[in-house]
C-alpha cells in the first residue's frame, strides 16, 4: 500500500484526491500538488477506506476543519453512549473524530466507531497501551508501543497522536510552570523518561513507527506534550523546544513517505496567537497545524467552549488547518452528548469565521443568503441555513404564536413597532413614492 503522499509525489491523482477536490470545489491537480508538498493531508487508512470513510482534506488549501473528541473513561460511558456522541458530532459538522477512550472495552468501542464513521478517526495509542500494562507506564518497552500502533492501524485508525517531540533534556523547562505538563500522553512519556533516565522511546523509534504508518497510510498527528495548560505558561521555552523537534520529525516523516500534521497549543492569550501560528508554519515547513482551542483566558470553567472558540477563530484566521473542539465540560468532566453538540457548534462557528476572514471562495455565500432571508422575514429559510436549525426555530417559536410566525415581519424582541428591518422596508416604499432617497449635496470647495 503506497501512501497519498507517495502517490502525489509520483504525479498521480488518487480517487481520494478526486473526492477531496470535489468536496472542496478546487482542482484535483491542486490537491495532488498540496499533498505532494506535505501542506495537505488526507487521513485515510486503507482499512477504513474499505468501509464507510469519506476522504477528508486538511490543509490551508481547503476549508478550516474541526475535530470532536469522544471516548469513554474509567469512570463512565459505554459503547452506545459513544456511538450516540459520534452521530451527534458528525450530524452537526465534525470533520474528524478522535476516540480517546481510556476505560474498559476500548477495542470493542473503537471497532464500532470506525465501522460507523464516515469521517476520519484519530486516537492516542498510548492510552490503550497503558490500559494493557495495568496503568504502570514504567513497565513500557518500546515494542509495546509499536505493537499498539500496529494494532490500531489494523483496526482502521486514520491518524494517531504520538508524543515524540518531548525530550529528556526538556523536562526541566517545565518545573517553573504554573500548570506543569498538562498533556496526558506527554506526562506519561515524561514519567517514563525520568524512571529510566533514557531518551523518549517514541523519538528513538520514530523510523520504526513510520514503517507502520506507511503500510496502512496512517497520518501522523505529532503531539505537543509540552503544550501550555494555562495562559501563564504560553509561548515558553518548553513549548518551543518541543516544536523544534516536531519540525525535525515532520521532515523525517515526509522523507519516509508518511503524511504529517502537527498539534498545537491549548492556552494562548489573544496577542500571541498569530505569532504561534506563523512560527509553527515556519518550523514545520507548512505542515497542517491542528490546534486545541486555544483558550484565551482561564477564568471560565463551564464555558470553555466559548473561551476557546474565540482563540480557535483567531488561530484559523492566522493559519491553523484544523481546530480541536473544547466542550463546556473541559477541565470538569467527561463530555456527554449535549456537551459534544455545544462544542461542535461553537467550533463550526470558529472555523467558518476563519474561512470568511481568509476569503475562501464561496465561504460567505451562506451568510449572505441567510441575511437576505432575515431581511425578507423568510423565517423557514433562516432556519434552514442555520448551523442548528432546530434550536433557531425553537428560540423563535417560544414567544411568537405558531400561526403567525410564517408571515410575521418582526420577532418578539422588537415587535412590529420597533423592528428596524420592517422600518427600512417602509423607508424604501416611501422613497419609491417620492422619487428616491435624499442625497447629500456636495460640499463646496
Amino acid at each position: 500500500m503506497t501512501t497519498q503522499l507517495l502517490q502525489a509525489r509520483a504525479g498521480n491523482i488518487t480517487p481520494e484526491m478526486e473526492f477531496v477536490a470535489k468536496r472542496e470545489n478546487i482542482s484535483a491537480e491542486l490537491v495532488r500538488d498540496e499533498v505532494a508538498t506535505g501542506r495537505l493531508v488526507i487521513p485515510a487508512n486503507k482499512v477504513h477506506l474499505a468501509g464507510r470513510l469519506e476522504p477528508m482534506g486538511i490543509g490551508l488549501a481547503t476549508t478550516c476543519k474541526i475535530n470532536a473528541n469522544i471516548g469513554n473513561s474509567a469512570v463512565t460511558s459505554d459503547s452506545e453512549s459513544e456511538l450516540t456522541k459520534l452521530h451527534t458530532a458528525v450530524h452537526f459538522g465534525a470533520d474528524t473524530v478522535m476516540d480517546l477512550s481510556t476505560g474498559k472495552d476500548i477495542d470493542s468501542i473503537r471497532k464500532k466507531i470506525i465501522d460507523s464513521s464516515p469521517v476520519p478517526i484519530g486516537t492516542v495509542p498510548i492510552y490503550q497501551m497503558l490500559e494493557e500494562l495495568g496503568g504502570t507506564i514504567e513497565d513500557m518497552r518500546p515494542q509495546h508501543f509499536l505493537d499498539m500502533v500496529e494494532h490500531q492501524a489494523k483496526q482502521g485508525v486514520d491518524y494517531m497522536t504520538v508524543h515524540c517531540g518531548i525530550k529528556l533534556e526538556h523536562l526541566h523547562l517545565s518545573t517553573h510552570r504554573v500548570t506543569g505538563i498538562v498533556s496526558r500522553g506527554g506526562s506519561l512519556i515524561a514519567k517514563w523518561m525520568m524512571a529510566h533516565r533514557k531518551q523518549n522511546p517514541l523519538l528513538t523509534h520514530f523510523d520504526d513507527l513510520c514503517a507502520i504508518m506507511r503500510e496502512y497510510d496512517v497520518t501522523w498527528s505529532l503531539g505537543d506534550g509540552m503544550r501550555p495548560g494555562s495562559i501563564a505558561d504560553a509561548s515558553d521555552e518548553a513549548q518551543f523546544a518541543e516544536l523544534d523537534v516536531l519540525g525535525e520529525c515532520t521532515m523525517r516523516g515526509r522523507e519516509l513517505g508518511t503524511q504529517v500534521m502537527v498539534e498545537g497549543p491549548g492556552h494562548i492569550p489573544l496577542d500571541q496567537i498569530q505569532m504561534n501560528m506563523e512560527r509553527q508554519q515556519e518550523i514545520c515547513d507548512g505542515a497542517p497545524f491542528y490546534v486545541l482551542g486555544p483558550l484565551v483566558t482561564d477564568i471560565a470553567p463551564g464555558y470553555d467552549h466559548i473561551t476557546s472558540a474565540i482563540g480557535a477563530a483567531m488561530a484559523g484566521w492566522h493559519g491553523a488547518a484544523m481546530l480541536c473542539y473544547v466542550t463546556p465540560k473541559e477541565h470538569l468532566g467527561l463530555p456527554e452528548n449535549e456537551d459534544v453538540k455545544q462544542g461542535v457548534i461553537a467550533y463550526k462557528i470558529s472555523a467558518h469565521a476563519a474561512d470568511v476572514a481568509r476569503k475562501r471562495p464561496g465561504a460567505q455565500d451562506r451568510d449572505d443568503a441567510l441575511s437576505r432571508a432575515r431581511f425578507g422575514f423568510d423565517w423557514n429559510e433562516q432556519f434552514r441555513l442555520s448551523l442548528d436549525p432546530e434550536t433557531a426555530k425553537a428560540y423563535h417559536d417560544q414567544t411568537l404564536p405558531q400561526d403567525t410566525f410564517k408571515s410575521a415581519h418582526f420577532c418578539s424582541m422588537c415587535g412590529p413597532k420597533y423592528c428596524s428591518m420592517k422600518i427600512t422596508e417602509e423607508i424604501r416604499v416611501m422613497a419609491a413614492e417620492q422619487g428616491g432617497l435624499i442625497q447629500l449635496a456636495e460640499t463646496p470647495e
